[in-house]
């Protein structure tokens, strides 16, 4: 008989257990297949899964330590831990004057030259202390948790000078210490250009040799990030100077993203093809040529449904073109205080699958694994597996379906994170 594994926590009692095992990211045809095991248990220890099968199969392949806590979920589907693959969930104040402003008419440029729009979180950002960053991003982690999320990435981008950028990446970090969810920190110092190098070319010049030559070899340095991405847009970053960002990311051993072709085809997607980044993020106006090009470096394709809601956009990101050009998808929130004030990332995935096209399965999968192969925590999240996190989402349905069926309060009954149960 083989000998049993020790476990100090076990799932039992579902009626599914959605595992999305299998190689991140899924490309393709493999987007929409979600490995379902009928009345799946899960056994772990110090965090981690140690046995993954049919219920029936537990007792003769588990050993509970004494003291071992036990969660009987009675029926209910059981799915990874949901990972949130694009946020800026560090910020100071907030812009909810804004939201009525605009739909007043005004438009961004006009809230921006009164002193609103990014440059307004800018200024509030570099404002706020390390401690009042830490604490309110630490409150958004654990209120996305409720909504199933335990794994986050997390850009800085409103700081734009360097202090302010560290001070970002730091309050990620010290929130995400003191709870139990995996974190990637990025480094968005190319965001947008500081109000300081606005209106001048030699300005705009210095700060980019700033990002390229002092702030993204610190960041490497210090550990405080673990990828660089940069904002390719008319208002942001032309291509070139995107190129030089990335560059230097490259050289200091940071993984690359993109802001790509948001608001317009600006070139994002065919220069995150080019680079080989591991993401390229937005994509409503990519282009077929840089949807190929994505396709061809197996570059993740993150996509921000509530930000195309929230905007009014006229038009969500291609996934269906997407997926039969082989390139893998996933799905995020872009939480931030003006675009995008959504913490709820079963809200993204249904907004995925009634603008974007996906199938509920392909949703799923574009919120676990492929989502942790957008952020880089595919080794340990994305997946029931052994060896991951013990990362789960409990419906409060006994079928998989009902996360995105009802529309705008999915039912949930409990988050798993690292072994941990958050709600219940």
């Amino acid at each position: 008989m083989t000998d049993r594994v020790r476990a100090d926590f076990v799932v039992r009692g579902a009626s599914e257990l959605a595992t999305c095992a299998g190689p991140a990211p899924a490309r393709g045809a493999e987007q929409g297949r979600v490995a379902v095991l009928p009345r799946g248990a899960v056994a772990a220890r110090e965090g981690k899964i140690v046995w993954v099968g049919p219920e029936d199969a537990l007792a003769a392949s588990v050993e509970l330590v004494p003291g071992a806590r036990r969660l009987d979920v009675e029926g209910r589907a059981v799915l990874p831990g949901l990972v949130d693959a694009h946020t800026h969930l560090v910020w100071g104040g907030d812009r909810a004057d804004e939201f009525e402003k605009r739909l007043a008419g005004a438009t961004y440029s006009e809230i921006a030259a009164a002193g609103g729009g990014i440059l307004g979180t800018v200024k509030k950002t570099r404002a706020a202390s390390l401690d009042e960053l830490t604490a309110s991003a630490g409150a958004r982690m654990d209120r996305m948790a409720r909504w199933g999320v335990t794994s986050f990435e997390v850009k800085s981008g409103y700081g734009l000078c360097a202090e302010a950028e560290y001070k970002m990446l730091e309050a990620a970090r010290r929130a995400a210490a003191t709870r139990p969810y995996a974190l990637a920190t990025t480094f968005l110092g190319a965001h947008t250009m500081p109000p300081e190098a606005r209106g001048d070319a030699a300005a705009r010049a210095r700060y980019v040799d700033a990002l390229c030559d002092e702030m993204i070899p610190h960041v490497a340095e210090a550990g405080l990030a673990r990828f660089v991405d940069v904002f390719v847009d008319a208002n942001a970053f032309g291509v070139e100077e995107a190129r030089r960002v990335l560059d230097a990311g490259r050289r200091a051993g940071l993984g690359l993203k993109v802001h790509a072709d948001q608001l317009a085809s600006d070139g994002g997607a065919e220069l995150a093809g080019e680079m080989g980044a591991v993401s390229a993020e937005h994509l409503e106006h990519a282009s077929e040529a840089g949807l190929k090009a994505l396709a061809a470096a197996g570059t993740v394709a993150v996509l921000l449904p509530a930000a195309t809601l929230f905007l009014r956009m006229k038009e969500a990101a291609p996934a269906r073109r997407m997926i039969e050009l082989g390139v893998p998808v996933a799905l995020s929130t872009d939480v931030n205080p003006g675009s995008c004030p959504c913490e709820s990332l079963p809200v993204t995935m249904q907004l995925g699958c009634l603008l974007c096209g996906l199938t509920v399965d392909e949703a799923i999968v574009a919120a676990t694994l492929n989502g942790a192969a957008a952020a880089g925590l595919a080794e340990v999240a994305g997946s029931v597996e052994v060896g991951k996190r013990c990362d789960l989402l409990v419906l409060d349905a006994a079928e998989r379906r009902q996360l995105l069926y009802q529309f705008g309060a999915p039912r949930l009954f409990a988050t798993v994170a690292a072994g941990h149960v958050l709600t219940a």
